[in-house]
């Protein structure tokens, strides 16, 4: 049995699902590189996780929604306490037509 993991049906499903033509030299180029991934990846079946729980999220922050509530007003006077002009609560700018 040939000691690859990943055979030529594979990686012509791999070209058509990604949309890729690769050559003879490119295709074996990439074969190899996804032998490494999937060597990489066999090594977590080396770790010990009987005691560990399965993690949904990795902290375990609550519900981070707040009431919307309105606690410095409108602001209108802060936003217009550095304006050049103004005039009834608006910023009071040049005629532009």
């Amino acid at each position: 049995m040939d000691s690859r993991r990943i055979d030529d049906h594979t990686m012509e499903n791999v070209e058509i699902l990604a949309k890729l033509s690769l050559s003879p030299q490119e295709r074996e180029a990439a074969r190899e590189k996804m032998e490494e991934i999937l060597a990489y990846v066999d090594k977590l079946n080396e770790l010990d996780t009987d005691n560990v729980e399965p993690l949904v999220h990795i902290s375990e922050a609550g519900n981070v929604f707040r009431k919307d509530v309105a606690t410095n007003g409108d602001g209108q006077r802060d936003a217009l306490a550095n304006a050049p002009r103004k005039k009834e609560g608006q910023y009071l700018v040049p005629k532009t037509v």
